[in-house]
Formats: structure tokens, sequence, C-alpha cells
């Protein structure tokens, strides 16, 4: 048997593959995700209902973006949603050109929610932007 394929036993290969206790271990792929900048949800005041929804929304929840290329008056819109689905707003403008660049080239973005603040009906959610890699 060559060098770097031996027995369990005797290191190498198999060995590396092998646990401790005989059972097989498979190597998992290195993920991370790595923060890419501090914002805002923009559009809050159209979406209908966000008055009821915002007592639900917690901080550090994890926010879903869709890239919207279809949208009449941002060709770069990014919607952000709640883990169910639920739709709060948008990445604004002014800050979606990189991220909707990064998503078409199919990396993964995703926010958290850093800090809200409802004032009558307004609803200012500031959010963390991270890439998965």
């Amino acid at each position: 048997m060559s060098d770097i394929v031996k027995s369990e036993g005797q290191g190498g290969l198999i060995g590396l593959l092998h646990s401790s206790h005989g059972g097989l271990t498979i190597p998992q792929p290195f993920e991370k995700d790595i923060f890419l900048f501090d914002t805002h949800v923009a559009g809050t005041t159209h979406i209908e209902g966000i008055e009821e929804l915002e007592p639900q929304l917690k901080i550090d929840e994890k926010l879903s973006f869709f890239r919207e290329p279809d949208n009449p008056y941002d060709k770069q819109a990014i919607v952000i949603k709640t883990e169910h689905g639920v739709k709060i707003g948008y990445v604004p403008q002014a800050d979606n050109i990189i991220f909707a660049r990064l998503m078409d080239a199919g990396k993964l973005l995703f926010g958290r929610i850093s800090k809200k603040d409802k004032k009558g009906k307004w609803v200012k959610i500031n959010i963390k932007v991270f890439l998965h890699e």
C-alpha cells in the first residue's frame, strides 16, 4: 500500500478520514459569514402592516435578500424579507450597486437586524449586511 493511503491505524489519508471511534469523518467545507456594511431598510413606510409586524422583528434576526431586477424604479433593487418570507423593504438604492453585482454573480448576501425604532407609523430598521462564503 502506498505511504499516502494506509490503513486506519497507520495514519495517512485513510487514518485522517476515520475518527478515533472507528467511524468515517467527512471533512466539511469551509464556510463563514463576512460582515460588509451597516445600513437601514428603505421603504418601510410603503409596507402595509409594518406597524403590526415591528414587535415581531427581533434584534439579530436573519433577513433574506432577493434581487428584483425588473423593479421599474431601480434595476439594482434588493428586496429584504424576514425568515418567514414577509417583505419589510429594500436595501437603500445608494448602497445596493455593489451588493446587486455580488448577488448577480451568485454570491449569497443576507442581513441581520442591529437596531429598530418606531416613531408613530414610521419604523426604522438598521441592519448589518453579510456575505456568506
